[in-house]
């Protein structure tokens, strides 16, 4: 037995034995131990072949002289979520994971880890445990579905989920058949992995990459590409080798290596969620991170990818377009990527990206032939969102860049909902949505039913919606999201009323409620929050320790 492994010596006999009990040999007790976090279940299209990604990451493990230890990790399906009282528990769940994560590695004393990860929050939870734990890691997506596709659909050659929810207020509006919406449900998902466009689980396996703890393809090889396979193998390969030469974590998440992945968040048009992920995962690796930081780097890095939703093209579309080692290396060439920030293999990015090159320029445009000169994302601040709210610019039709508008005011997206379908909204309307924040919804909802129905009744181009609580990266239009303080710890936002003006500036990045200090103290006299939605259980306890959006909701 060799002396300098943890479980060698007199004192070791019991636990060995039990390792023993499960099969393991003396030869693979003596390895690096390799756990294998693995969140397959059938209830999530992005994870329900992940069985076979982490037996390919098992594999990895053994070529490379570990020993893999698989465990396993829950997960929510944001889209079967979306809409109802599961959606509070879909951020909550990314503390969950994060804990479980740290608890399994630490109770047995594990040398490395695999993530095997794909959909929405279970990407950034696994991340944030990792940052945490600081022992070597691996993330390995099990990557995106293929884009659905049905040509007698009028622009139904490549569809996806949003598709589908949009198509919903289509019908509504008699722009679409039922019969036509049947077509759009049973062929927008054609099989597993992360939903199709650049939403919020393929932004965040993308921005993997980008920062280093992710191999190259991590965010685009197609789930059901062999080469999706392959690169689960070297994954596991790379957590060996990461724990032989000691790459942690810590020493790849530096403020240079999320600065990296801001700027591709900006180039690909990523999720409005990356900005709180981002800021969790950056609390967890003791990096400052600001929303300030977003809107300096969007100003310098333009926007170079047109990905649904606010394009015509999807993961698979970039994937073949060369992917983010291309993007990588067009910001590299350009000065806007750090090429010496270090990465999971043992690579700097530079040297990862120096063969990657553009292989569609429309699907991935040059730096000097942009899709918008500014970045994906803007964080507007005001009287409205004095600690910021958050938008997905490159997905807002031009005329809303500049909106003014008298606010329709609901306490909750049930609500909200039934009126836009009811037909109660207006062009030139601001809806707002409130009380779903991370303490008020509690969880902070996703809101893709509304901001869907919305644009499938034609109204993305006329009508803004602002919220405490969040859209999906599916969401396009002026959708304006996480706005902070919440209303349910008395921001602003608690203290507007129906017809109230709001006046929207995204180039600016300002919001503002056209209400003088003097009447909005009167209304905060007035105010005293709402009984809590949650008294038991797990969200009741998440929402009495939870912070601010702006700080990354993250759980003290």
């Amino acid at each position: 037995m060799d002396a300098n492994n943890k479980w060698a010596g007199l004192e070791r006999a019991p636990h060995r034995s039990l390792f023993k009990a499960m099969g393991y040999t003396d030869s693979e007790i003596q390895k690096p131990l390799i756990g294998v976090a693995n969140p397959a279940n059938a209830i999530i299209p992005g994870h329900v072949h992940l069985d076979l990604v982490a037996e390919a990451v098992q594999k990895g493990v053994y070529a490379a002289g570990g020993t893999p230890v698989p465990f396993g990790v829950i997960g929510v399906c944001d889209g079967i979520a979306m809409g109802h009282e599961g959606m509070k528990y879909s951020l909550a769940s990314r503390e969950l994971i994060a804990d479980s994560i740290e608890t399994m590695a630490r109770a047995h004393n594990l040398d490395g880890l695999v993530l095997v990860t794909n959909c929405d929050k279970i990407v950034p939870g696994m991340l944030m445990a990792a940052a945490r734990l600081d022992i070597p890691s691996v993330v390995i997506s099990g990557g995106p579905m293929l884009a659905g596709s049905h040509k007698s659909i009028k622009g139904g050659e490549h569809i996806d989920l949003i598709s589908v929810f949009e198509a919903v207020g289509a019908v509504k509006s008699g722009a679409m058949s039922e019969e036509e919406l049947a077509i759009v449900e049973n062929e927008a998902c054609p099989g597993c992995g992360s939903c199709a466009g650049m939403f919020t689980a393929n932004s965040m396996n993308c921005l993997t990459e980008a920062i280093g703890m992710g191999l190259p393809g991590n965010g685009t090889i197609p789930a059901v590409h062999a080469g999706r396979i392959r690169l689960a193998k070297q994954a596991g390969e790379a957590a060996v080798n990461a724990v032989k030469r000691g790459i942690t974590p810590r020493s790849i998440l530096t403020p240079e290596a999320f600065a990296n992945a801001l700027a591709v968040d900006m180039a690909l048009g990523c999720s409005t969620n990356t900005a709180l992920h981002l800021t969790a995962i950056a609390r967890e690796a003791e990096v400052p991170f600001s929303l300030d930081m977003i809107n300096e780097i969007s100003a310098k890095v333009p926007h170079l990818c047109s990905l649904s939703p606010a394009g015509p093209h999807h993961i698979q579309d970039l994937h073949a377009a060369g992917g983010i080692p291309a993007v990588l290396a067009e910001l590299l060439k350009n000065g806007l990527v750090n090429g010496s920030a270090p990465t999971v293999n043992g690579n700097t990015v530079a040297q990862n990206v120096e063969s990657a090159r553009i292989l569609d320029p429309e699907v991935i445009r040059t730096a000097d032939n942009p899709y918008h000169v500014q970045g994906g994302l803007a964080v507007l601040f005001g009287n409205l969102a004095p600690e910021g709210c958050v938008v997905k610019q490159s997905a807002v039709a031009d005329k809303m860049l500049t909106h003014k508008g008298p606010a329709r005011v609901f306490d909750g997206e049930e609500e909200a909902t039934q009126a836009i379908l009811a037909g109660k909204i207006q062009k030139g309307d601001v809806v707002v949505i409130r009380y779903e924040g991370p303490r008020g919804g509690p969880g902070m909802r996703e809101m893709l039913t509304p901001t869907s129905v919305i644009c499938g009744m034609g109204l993305d181009a006329d009508v803004a919606l602002i919220t405490d609580g969040r859209f999906s990266g599916g969401t396009r239009g002026a959708a304006i999201g996480h706005v902070s303080p919440e209303a349910m710890a008395g921001g602003p936002i608690a203290l507007i009323e129906e017809g109230d003006e709001i006046e929207i500036d995204i180039p600016g990045k300002s919001i503002s409620l056209s209400v003088n200090t003097e009447t909005l103290a009167k209304r905060r006299a007035a105010w005293t929050p709402p009984e809590a939605r949650v008294t038991k259980g797990y969200l009741a306890r998440y929402a009495r320790s939870v912070t601010s959006a702006s700080e990354g909701a993250v759980v003290l």
